[in-house]
């Protein structure tokens, strides 16, 4: 068991850390602020990085270096490209708008994952009859339902070889693993791991799973097995590994920021 230490508090609900290589800094969401700051490790500093952010959530980095992102108040994903410019990968489905995109993960080949549960949007403003998680093809312009059958499809991410795709259902308690196809489709759907409310994670290069439970950190190998856990004072939403040797695991844990060094590096 290894307890995190805590960067910073006062915040509202943290959410969505990708560390961003070039520039040595971990990126997070505060969603009700509607902001996303940016820390600097070596000056232990913070700024804000974009504000109003549309209430965003989960972020990720693609393969060119661009933040994308889950924004809830917008109910779409975004990219930021180099030059600051915020646009929009995905706002509808079939011409009707997207619940509240959640968490977010990019391939190498430059497709674009994310889940779609309903948690920033009202019941009667909902235009989805079903809780989905979707894919963005490389070149932006093509968004395919890849899954709807989760009740609240939450944190996703990739093994190591890319060969699976690791999605979290809150609601039922558990991640799910599934095949991924050339063409990007998810197939052979079965239960990973059973976790008390999961919500975001990563994946070091060994496959193991750093998963948001209701608790603490949940560390789970490749097989499944349960292996180990970091403890921390707030229940926590989302993982994300930094620093230049990747093995330091960042947590955002509702008003604080913590940290905890791990044996391995995340992919």
């Amino acid at each position: 068991c290894t307890v995190a230490e805590k960067i910073a508090g006062d915040f509202q609900f943290l959410e969505g850390p990708v560390w961003v290589p070039a520039r040595n800094e971990l990126f997070f969401s505060d969603i009700p602020a509607s902001r996303i700051y940016r820390y600097t490790p070596t000056t232990n500093s913070f700024s804000v990085l974009r504000e109003p952010s549309g209430q965003a959530n989960g972020n990720a980095l693609d393969p060119q270096g661009r933040i994308v992102t889950c924004e809830h108040e917008n109910r779409r994903t975004s990219r930021t490209e180099l030059d600051g410019t915020v646009n929009a990968l995905a706002t509808h489905y079939e011409g009707k708008r997207l619940n509240s995109p959640n968490d977010i993960v990019c391939r190498s080949d430059g497709s674009v994952y994310f889940s779609d549960p309903p948690y920033g949007v009202k019941p009667e403003l909902r235009e989805l009859d079903f809780q989905g998680v979707f894919r963005v093809s490389p070149d932006g312009k093509t968004l395919t339902l890849v899954a709807r059958d989760f009740i609240k499809p939450n944190g996703l991410a990739f093994s190591p070889d890319e060969k699976i795709l690791y999605i979290a259902d809150t609601e039922l308690g558990h991640i799910r693993a599934f095949d991924v196809g050339a063409d990007g489709s998810i197939t052979s759907g079965r239960v990973f791991c059973k976790v008390e409310r999961p919500d975001g994670f990563r994946v070091d290069v060994e496959g193991s799973l750093y998963i948001s439970a209701m608790k603490s950190v949940e560390i789970f190998d490749r097989t499944g097995k349960n292996v180990g856990e970091i403890t921390l004072p707030e229940r926590p939403a989302n993982v994300a590994f930094g620093d230049a040797d990747r093995k330091t695991l960042y947590i955002c844990a509702r008003t604080g920021l913590y940290r905890a060094r791990v044996s391995f590096s995340g992919r």
